[in-house]
């Protein structure tokens, strides 16, 4: 096999691959033995008739397509360990020959990494953010506990008040008739979460348990399923019952109850430390963000947007297998947002650019700064996944594909390359 590489514009390739024509047979013979016994030749058995006569019947090229795609995988991924570019998007693939006893040739249009000159990276002067923990900061957090910790009791000597957890049965009508998805039987509800279409819960406050009533709201312009939006719609509601939260109070008694501590003074000790941790953590990010910001506004380098599409795909791909984890498809997740596919992409784009701005910078530091990854770090690394999935260190190094250690390499450099330029900044 061989590789012709030819630079483009905006750091993109044309790599032109040709495949053998003893490669091409086995792949069309392949394809014959897999296929044949689907095809019906008079005078023969089905699955036994000779491959010249399929061929004279249906045509020399009845086996190309299927042979393309034995022969385009493995060649392109042989092509982009021999071609000495390294290619950061998928490829855009056009066959230029495929023609039996004649070598495959393909090309593939790709994006290569772009090159990077640096500006200024050490001293970089960022703003000091202060770091301060206030008493209504504590309070919240108390709040927060009480309300994890509150008991839930039912209210049956009074209307709906705002803030009520309430059991609702509704039915929505537009000009009098009933819609899809517009009914629900003890549906729970808190009243002021803002759920339903704005003005549907302010509507409820005054409601008395078991009397029906109704509830008139018009659904907004830009509402996700196009039938309802800007549609006046009634509502007929009965609220089946109300609970409330009972906060606990807040004492000594509380805070052994929700903590190892024995008086609320300790507790509240014990808030403001992780607090402040939480604070010393969001601005050490802040400023890593900060100075790599700049080393990026002083550096050069061409994107290509096959790069940013390649990174957005890959975003998506990501963001996919997190809402599977939550049990919601990505086609749920767009008819419940209303989203497309291309307007979801568009919006990740600047994220996608900044991140591959951000390795690229780093990955140059990295290099001029000659940091190395030793095995210490990577055991050190290693540790950590296996105490993440509570595993033992030699079943992780045991699982660990050597490609996955390779990138762990790569990973580790650029975390070295943030901290360095992290403690080389200013703060002013």
């Amino acid at each position: 096999m061989s590789v012709q590489v030819e630079k483009l514009e905006k750091n993109m390739a044309k790599l032109t691959i040709e495949v053998p024509a003893e490669e091409v047979e086995k792949a069309i013979q392949k394809v014959y033995q897999k296929t044949r016994k689907s095809i019906n030749i008079p005078g023969f058995r089905k699955g036994k008739a000779p491959r010249h006569l399929i061929e004279k019947m249906y045509g020399k090229e009845v086996f190309y397509n299927d042979a393309i795609d034995e022969l385009l995988s493995p060649a392109y991924a042989k092509a982009m360990d021999e071609c000495g570019e390294e290619i950061v998007s998928r490829p855009v693939i056009d066959v230029v020959q495929m023609e039996s006893g004649k070598p495959f040739i393909f090309t593939a249009e790709v994006a290569v990494k772009p090159e990077v000159t640096l500006g200024e990276y050490k001293g970089i002067q960022v703003e000091k953010a202060p770091i301060e923990v206030l008493d209504e900061e504590i309070e919240a957090e108390l709040l927060k506990e009480r309300e994890s910790n509150a008991r839930t009791i039912t209210v049956d000597d009074r209307a709906v008040a705002q803030g009520d957890m309430i059991s609702l049965d509704f039915e929505g009508f537009i000009d009098g008739e009933a819609f899809e998805g517009g009914k629900g039987e003890n549906y729970d509800l808190t009243i002021g979460s803002r759920t339903f279409i704005p003005g549907f819960e302010d509507q409820l406050i005054g409601a008395e348990i078991g009397k029906d009533m109704e509830v008139n709201v018009t659904f907004p312009e830009d509402y996700n399923a196009a039938d309802l939006a800007g549609k006046a719609a009634v509502f007929k509601c009965k609220v089946n019952g109300i609970k409330v939260k009972e906060l606990p109070e807040v004492n000594d008694e509380f805070a052994q109850e929700v903590s190892e501590f024995d008086t609320l003074d300790e507790y509240k000790a014990d808030i403001k430390a992780k607090l402040l941790k939480d604070k010393e953590d969001d601005a050490k990010r802040a400023k890593e963000d900060a100075v790599i910001e700049k080393i990026i506004e002083g550096a050069q380098m061409e994107i290509p947007e096959a790069m940013i599409e390649y990174q957005v795909d890959q975003m998506m791909d990501d963001f996919a297998q997190r809402i599977m984890g939550n049990g919601l498809s990505m086609e749920q997740y767009f008819q419940l947002t209303g989203m497309t596919v291309d307007g979801y992409k568009e919006q990740m784009k600047p994220r996608a650019l900044k991140n591959i701005q951000s390795r690229l910078v780093l990955e140059a530091v990295a290099k001029a700064e000659s940091i190395e990854v030793n095995e210490e770090d990577v055991e050190a690394e290693i540790a950590k996944m296996a105490e993440m999935y509570g595993m033992e260190v030699e079943k992780i190094k045991e699982i660990l594909p050597e490609f996955q250690k390779e990138e762990m390499k790569k990973d580790i450099a650029i975390q070295k390359a943030v901290d360095l330029v992290a403690a080389a900044a200013v703060e002013a």
